[in-house]
């Protein structure tokens, strides 16, 4: 069997779907691997690497194409610029590994389907423990939630760490994660990590204890009799706009002492639930930090505007996009 391994397409990528010690790995399990020349460059991988792990390195993707039986990226295949669409290289019985999201790329699935493509969507790895390991999602939710603290940190014109200085004591920052999935968790972890006073909060009931293992306060929701807000898969449900707003006025109060929120809430398959209202961003101190994880699928909060950073009344609304782009080596590591 050959793999191959093409540069991502998609502009200010550095991600790379294959690793050196990966290529290590399959070529002791006889399978070959066929690298695009410069697909690790962004992630400091270098074809010389490459080449030492056992890998073939190709002049470009298309004869990573021609050769491979499986592809292997992290991006779906896209229309490029002056170019095939990438599912014109792929050929009839050739197996696509990727990202695919295709409850929201449907279109894309019949063009695969219609070019006798096997298409395996990493994104719908299950989550049982037999598949943790293959968990893409999780892999780079947890570069995310990293990333998002060490952002918000660097906005904020606080201190996270509590100081004692001779100028005098400095209090730790007041952190608020909202949405206690993988990226969450470790938002927390590396919120307090670096000193801050963290509390979280999620629909879901099973995170109580998550949170408090990890040094934060959970803020508990007054019971609304609904029940539990999680799918048989780990998710959270969607909620009914009801609920949402009792919610949303109770956590208020919360963001309104917090020097910096962190929203990480998403519903698979659908946009992300409105967390942040203008009126509760509103209420907060000048200065404070919010870092929406969900920019990109229409965001937590209602200020977000994805890719920017914004001021609105002197609270800063992060929107980044794309973030395990951020930690090129060790993202494509864990893809891989």
């Amino acid at each position: 069997m050959k793999v191959g391994v093409p540069k991502e397409s998609l502009d200010g990528e550095t991600r790379v779907a294959v690793t050196p010690d990966m290529v290590q790995r399959l070529k002791k399990q006889g399978i070959e691997v066929h690298v695009e020349s410069g697909a690790g460059d962004a992630a400091y991988l270098s074809d010389e690497l490459y080449e030492k792990a056992g890998a073939v390195i190709e002049k470009s993707a298309a004869d990573v194409y021609t050769r491979a039986d499986v592809i292997a990226k992290i991006w779906a295949p896209r229309e490029v610029e002056g170019e095939k669409h990438e599912v014109e290289l792929l050929r009839r019985g050739q197996t696509l590994v990727s990202f695919l999201y295709p409850m929201t790329n449907l279109d894309l699935v019949r063009r695969l389907a219609e070019a006798g493509v096997t298409a395996l969507a990493m994104d719908q790895v299950p989550r049982i423990s037999r598949a943790q390991s293959m968990d893409a999602l999780s892999s780079q939710s947890t570069v995310s939630g990293y990333m998002a603290v060490l952002q918000a940190a660097q906005a904020s014109p606080k201190f996270l760490p509590m100081l004692t200085t001779a100028a005098g004591t400095i209090p730790p920052a007041k952190v608020v994660v909202l949405g206690a999935g993988v990226a969450g968790l470790q938002a927390i972890a590396t919120a307090r990590r670096l000193g801050a006073q963290v509390k979280a909060y999620d629909v879901r009931a099973a995170t109580k204890e998550q949170v408090a293992s990890l040094g934060a306060t959970f803020i508990d929701m007054p019971t609304f009799g609904e029940g539990d807000a999680e799918t048989e898969g780990g998710y959270a449900k969607e909620l009914g706009e009801e609920r949402q707003q009792r919610e949303r006025e109770h956590l208020a109060k919360f963001l309104a002492e917090a020097d910096i929120v962190i929203t990480t809430a998403l519903i698979p398959g659908r946009p992300a639930p409105l967390l942040i209202t203008e009126e509760m961003a509103a209420g907060m101190q000048p200065g404070a930090v919010i870092l929406d994880m969900a920019a990109e699928t229409g965001g937590n909060c209602e200020l977000t505007e994805p890719g920017r950073t914004v001021e609105v009344d002197g609270v800063i609304v992060m929107g980044p996009v794309n973030m395990p782009n951020t930690l090129p080596l060790h993202a494509s590591r864990m893809y891989a």
